[in-house]
């Protein structure tokens, strides 16, 4: 379970948060910013889930997104928003995003957005270190609508003087997130020698990561996020699976994967990179509970889906 205290020495800058989009990772930054004494509400997008939420303590609020008359009035003056709401599954950009940027009364404007994007906006980089400086270059639908929420997102803070912090984030894991149905089915992975490289987060330490950004960065800031130990996709499902005591899921070369596999799949082996997460690390000065695999996976067996 995450702790809602990262650190008696550390100072309490977080007075009012608003989070669009409280699943996981969202109760997780919701629960570290209430330790840290800031006033929290949350946006979610169906009754159950306010209901469910207001049992916790949070103020909750809901509405749809992609229903933009069903969207209340947000009370967003002076408050670090956290957005964690996917883009749609289809088009070229995130109408959600736009909605909610739409939604923001005049003089109601954040003091700060920070947005969850994607390192996939990079594309492949054949396996090179990647830093906030690379060019993006995405390569699939879905990191062009994460690229297209992040440019709304800058135009918004231009055109409002709000201060936007994206955070590019790889492969999220963590209790509830690990592919143990996979593993369980014998589904295959790709041969560990034609394996690209990937990058990944622990929930708690992404939520850590949030907070930081919140009270430490600054308009138009970029950070690379990751545990700073880039592997393979197989690595991580062995790894998995030695922790539960399942055999290792059978290997296949990349021509039986394009034959076998998802498309979904595939497209996650397509592309190759080691996210640098220098920045985060100096600037945001966050120290990661879980800077390895291991430890992070056995944590997230021991904690329950969602944690109380």
């Amino acid at each position: 379970m995450v702790s809602e205290d990262l650190g008696e020495q550390e100072e309490q800058f977080l007075e009012k948060v608003l989070i669009i989009g409280c699943g996981d990772v969202g109760l997780r930054v919701a629960r570290l910013a209430r330790g840290r004494g800031a006033a929290v509400t949350v946006l979610v997008r169906s009754e159950e889930n306010r209901r469910r939420l207001e049992e916790k303590g949070f103020t909750a609020l809901s509405g749809d997104l992609d229903a933009p008359s069903s969207f209340p009035a947000l009370q967003s003056r002076e408050a670090v928003l956290y957005y964690f709401v996917p883009p749609p599954g289809k088009g070229a950009g995130d109408s959600r995003m736009e909605h909610l940027c739409a939604s923001i009364r005049p003089g109601e404007a954040p003091a700060k957005i920070v947005y969850i994007s994607t390192s996939g906006v990079y594309g492949d980089c054949g396996g090179a270190d990647v830093t906030e400086e690379a060019p993006v270059n995405p390569q699939t639908d879905r990191a062009r609508r994460r690229l297209a929420a992040e440019d709304h997102l800058r135009a918004l803070g231009a055109l409002r003087g709000v201060a936007v912090i994206v955070l590019r984030v790889p492969g999220i894991y963590g209790p509830g997130r690990l592919p143990l149905e996979r593993i369980r089915a014998g589904q295959p992975v790709l041969a560990e020698a034609e394996a690209p490289w990937t990058n990944r987060i622990h929930a708690d330490d992404l939520a850590r990561v949030c907070i930081a950004a919140g009270e430490k960065g600054e308009a138009g800031d970029i950070f690379n996020v990751s545990d700073g130990r880039p592997g393979t996709m197989t690595e991580y499902f062995n790894a998995v699976a030695d922790a539960c005591g399942l055999p290792r899921p059978p290997q296949v070369s990349l021509a039986e994967a394009r034959r076998v596999m998802s498309p979904l799949m595939l497209s996650y082996l397509g592309e190759s990179r080691r996210v640098d997460n220098t920045r985060m690390r100096e600037k945001l000065g966050v120290e990661l509970l879980y800077p390895d695999l291991e430890a992070g996976i056995r944590a997230s067996l021991e904690e329950n889906v969602e944690p109380d």
